[in-house]
């Protein structure tokens, strides 16, 4: 069994026991998070499609960490003028566990 669901502007395939990384969520650590946006799911009676959800579908995770990425650069420069900037940055991120998918 799998669902879809749609968190952070992206779309994931979860299934029971997965352990996804998503945009920042305001959850402490530790905590239960429910998904509602449940844009598909498939299991034993076949695949049900949401328009754009399917109704009374949920996904319950638990918050394993909330942390930051590896750092990536960004270097802007112009030729001829003597200008240029290195700029880091550092996604922030939570770590998920999939507990159950309610359909």
């Amino acid at each position: 069994m799998y669902a879809i669901i749609e968190t952070g502007g992206k779309q994931y395939k979860v299934s029971e026991g997965d352990i996804i990384f998503v945009e920042k969520l305001e959850a402490e650590e530790g905590s239960e998070y429910t998904f509602d946006q449940v844009l598909a799911i498939s299991g034993n009676d076949g695949l049900v499609l949401g328009k754009p959800t399917v109704d009374g579908a949920a996904v319950k995770a638990n918050v394993v960490k909330n942390g930051k990425g590896k750092k990536i650069y960004v270097f802007k420069y112009k030729s001829k003028k003597n200008e240029k900037k290195k700029i880091g940055h550092r996604q922030p991120y939570t770590k998920v566990q999939i507990t159950s998918i309610i359909a």
